[in-house]
C-alpha cells in the first residue's frame, strides 16, 4: 500500500448563489385593489396576465377578487346584463325626430337617417 499522504492532491471550489432573501408583502392600497378586481371583472379579462403586469401573483389577486364577490362590495354581471339587444329593421320614415331606448340610453336621430348608418350607431351603443 501506498502511503497517500505525500501524493500530489487536486481540489475543487465550490461556489454558490447567495440564498434570495424573502420578499417583503407589498402593502396595496385599497384603490389600487378596486381598480385590480373591476379589471379583472371585465368581459373577457385574463386574470393571470393582469396580475403579472402588475408584478402580481395571479394567486393574491384572485383572493382579493374571490374576498370582494363574497362581501357583496362587486357583483359579478348576470345573465340579464349578458343578454342581447336584438331590433328589427329601420325603416327611414318621414317624422322630425326618432327615439331609441336600449336599456339605460336612449338614442335621438332625425327620422331621415339611412338606416345603415343607423345600424352602426346602435351597434356602437350596445359595445359601450
Amino acid at each position: 500500500m501506498s502511503d497517500s499522504v505525500n501524493q500530489p492532491r487536486t481540489f475543487e471550489v465550490l461556489t454558490a448563489a447567495p440564498v434570495r432573501a424573502r420578499r417583503k408583502p407589498r402593502d396595496w392600497p385599497n384603490e389600487e385593489k378596486e381598480r385590480l378586481i373591476a379589471e379583472t371583472l371585465l368581459p373577457g379579462a385574463n386574470v393571470s396576465a393582469i396580475a403579472r403586469a402588475e408584478g402580481l401573483d395571479p394567486s393574491q389577486l384572485y383572493g382579493w377578487r374571490r374576498k370582494a364577490l363574497s362581501s357583496g362590495l362587486v357583483a359579478p354581471l348576470t345573465e340579464t346584463a349578458k343578454k342581447e339587444d336584438k331590433f328589427a329593421r329601420v325603416e327611414p320614415v318621414a317624422s322630425s325626430a326618432v327615439e331609441i331606448v336600449l336599456g339605460d340610453v336612449v338614442v335621438r336621430v332625425g327620422g331621415d337617417i339611412e338606416s345603415d348608418h343607423l345600424v352602426k350607431i346602435l351597434r356602437a351603443v350596445r359595445k359601450a
